[in-house]
């Protein structure tokens, strides 16, 4: 058994080394991405955008954090380790800012971006559930950003197919997906564990295309062709993959990557659009629930056993008095 302290729960990483790595190049992905898009690909928003939005992210997630250290009495996080430490406290940020205006289209309005993205890292300390004894936000950020985008604003939209490949044709029209899918696939099974997801979300997919072809007698080719597109393979490696937001053991990553499978087929075929994303938030909720009901279930467990002890002491030593719990009593965890 080993006693935590609060000078030990300071010194603790914020992340594991490999989530660190896999956010350092999701980070750097994107930013390239980014910048081929503007100069090359054909991205339709203003260049000044992607930058407003970092400054918005930027600023939210350091305020936030000031806040929630002065609240919890502890140090920021982005303290202490330098610039490494600063930039990759701000790797999520970093994230979530350029998928947000990256995936989302709203003319010239710029504060409907900047919603989006204000949204997206404030819901990481709202939108939070028990995980292994710490608040964990279970919402995928750039999710949740682009579909409140979507909600509150109902004349904005996705960025077009057309946005990722306007400028190129030929073998880079074909090589792009290639080359995204490929680093991707490399980054998840290297770094993110995310293989059972991605295949079960793949799967599943495949599956509620020819579904919805055979009862709704949609198109069963065009529902597939759906997955050669450059924005299906973002969102397959880079979104729905989220190590922050999605489960780590296999069994649970099948369930969650073919549920949101399973609720975009079923909101495609109820005529809704976006599906991708309100099916990501649907199911990220769920889980959320579920986090929250297992704490409770073993707080209300815990308790009753306690109180059973208790009783059980008073039964047998009828001058006994149920034991109290010193003020003072560090935290004790089982190693």
């Amino acid at each position: 058994m080993t006693t935590t302290t609060p000078q030990t729960a300071r010194s603790a990483p914020r992340h594991d080394p490999k989530v660190v790595t896999a956010l350092r190049r999701f980070a750097i992905s994107i930013t390239v991405f980014n910048i081929l898009g503007y100069t090359v690909l054909g991205f339709e928003q203003p260049w000044l955008w992607p930058f407003v939005a970092l400054a918005t992210a930027y600023t939210i997630e350091i305020g936030l954090e000031i806040i929630g250290a002065r609240t919890e009495g502890r140090p920021p996080r982005f303290l202490g380790g330098g610039v490494r430490g600063l930039a990759e406290f701000l790797y999520p940020a970093h994230i979530t800012a350029l998928a947000v205006n990256m995936l989302t289209y709203v003319n010239d309005q710029i504060l409907a971006m900047m919603f989006g993205v204000a949204v997206a890292i404030g819901a990481k300390w709202v939108l939070r559930a028990p995980v292994r004894g710490r608040l964990r936000h279970y919402m995928n950020p750039s999710n949740f950003g682009i579909m409140m985008i979507l909600v509150v604003f109902p004349w904005a939209s996705i960025a077009p197919p057309y946005h990722f490949t306007e400028n190129v044709d030929g073998f880079v029209d074909w090589f792009l997906p290639l080359a995204i899918l490929g680093l991707g696939t490399m980054l998840n099974a290297k770094l993110t564990g995310r293989m059972w997801l991605i295949g079960a979300w793949l799967g599943v997919f495949a599956l509620q295309s020819v579904v919805r072809g055979v009862l709704l007698d949609t198109s069963i080719l065009g529902g597939l062709a759906t997955m050669t597109g450059v924005a299906f393979v973002l969102f397959t490696n880079y979104m729905i993959t989220d190590p922050g937001t999605s489960p780590s053991k296999p069994a649970s990553q099948v369930a969650f990557g073919g549920s949101v499978a399973l609720v975009y087929g079923m909101l495609t075929g109820a005529g809704i659009a976006y599906g991708l994303f309100f099916a990501t938030a649907a199911v990220c909720a769920v889980r959320g629930i579920f986090l929250w009901s297992v704490h409770i279930v073993n707080k209300v467990r815990e308790a009753n056993e306690a109180q059973a002890r208790a009783a059980a002491a008073t039964a047998g030593d009828p001058t006994a008095t149920p034991l109290t719990t010193p003020s003072n009593t560090k935290e004790v965890v089982v190693a």
